[in-house]
């Protein structure tokens, strides 16, 4: 059961990324892409119908995990308390930035707005992606399975009392930066069409080269600073299949890409970012969260509620994973195809 809950947090955590990371990708984009206020509508267009709905994943795997791994989620939220709080703040701004921009018609306005977004789109790629690197890498939990971490200690992975911020935690979220302006850009170029279409396109064929040297650089990192993570896949040979997705989706992103099959390059984008995750979670578990001493380390088993309680909340998450799915499939059913400016709205 609590290996059933594991991939659960881990599925609800990799459709956030999947999802709200192209509208986290658009937002990065959105100064460069856009050259003027009309194609910078069109931009918050192709978002406006799902970016929120996008987010509930994320509050819904925050409250599985609350559920299902109390332990986790107590020390995690702890711990972690200072770049939760500054995660808090982008996305209010970064929704405040999509909501207030078009409530007046002024230029300064919708500057500061567009600014807004761009730096919590931005920031938010680079918090994820390093929150993943804190995870792979351990947190310096004591035997209570406490810790607190500053923002950044002496910059060594390799620390006894690391910072949420070192050389391999900044260059996960650099990784993560590139993957979704490539993932946003590829959603960005299927939605739109003419000068707006081209430059998508073209950030996209930049920013997949910047991925995939940091993707090379970042998987030898993550051997280098958790070897222990080789063993995963070893016991498990199957898992070998995960990293061959993202391959995969990388070489997939970059071919169709540069055809301009706007639609197969967001695809093999999708596939990279499933295939990423899931291949990092395949070599945590049985951790949900690693510790410096591996003895302090958090498992499925020592940090999971009751096996009652897990059974009772297995019906109603089920119940509750039907009704998510039909909205979705509803919502982008009913917003296919190209956006354009004819409408009142974004």
């Amino acid at each position: 059961m609590q290996t059933i809950w594991f991939i659960f947090v881990a599925l609800m955590v990799t459709m956030y990324v999947l999802l709200d990371g192209f509208d986290l990708g658009a937002g990065a984009i959105h100064p460069f892409a856009a050259k003027n206020d009309a194609e910078r509508r069109t931009i918050l267009r192709a978002i406006g119908p799902v970016w929120d709905g996008n987010e509930v994943w994320l509050i819904a795997a925050g409250g599985t995990l609350f559920f299902a791994f109390p332990v986790l989620y107590s020390a995690g939220f702890s711990g972690f308390y200072l770049p939760l709080i500054m995660v808090l703040w982008l996305l209010m701004i970064r929704g405040l930035s999509i909501e207030l921009r078009a409530h007046m018609n002024n230029p300064l306005w919708a500057s500061f707005w567009d600014a807004a977004f761009f730096i919590g789109s931005a920031l938010l790629a680079i918090f994820f992606g390093a929150a993943l690197g804190n995870v792979v890498r351990g947190v310096p939990l004591n035997p209570d399975g406490y810790f607190f971490q500053p923002l950044w200690t002496d910059f060594s992975p390799f620390s006894d009392n690391p910072g949420i911020l070192d050389w391999y935690t900044v260059l996960i979220g650099l990784l993560a930066l590139t993957t979704l302006i490539v993932h946003g850009a590829n959603f960005i170029a299927l939605k739109t069409e003419h000068d707006l279409n081209a430059r998508a396109r073209k950030i996209s064929h930049r920013f997949a080269l910047a991925t995939i040297v940091l993707t090379v650089l970042g998987t030898a990192a993550t051997f280098w600073v958790s070897p222990w993570m080789i063993e995963s896949y070893n016991q498990r040979p199957y898992g070998y299949a995960l990293p061959l997705v993202a391959i995969a989706g990388l070489v997939g992103m970059v071919f169709f890409a540069l055809r301009g099959r706007d639609r197969a390059a967001f695809l093999s984008s999708s596939a990279f970012i499933v295939g990423m995750l899931t291949s990092n979670v395949f070599g945590v578990y049985p951790n949900v969260l690693p510790a410096v001493n591996p003895e302090n380390s958090l498992t499925v088993f020592n940090a999971s509620a009751s096996n009652y309680g897990m059974a009772v909340g297995l019906v109603w998450w089920s119940i509750g994973m039907v009704f998510a799915t039909i909205y979705f499939v509803v919502i982008y059913r009913l917003f296919r195809g190209k956006v354009r400016l004819e409408d009142e709205g974004y």
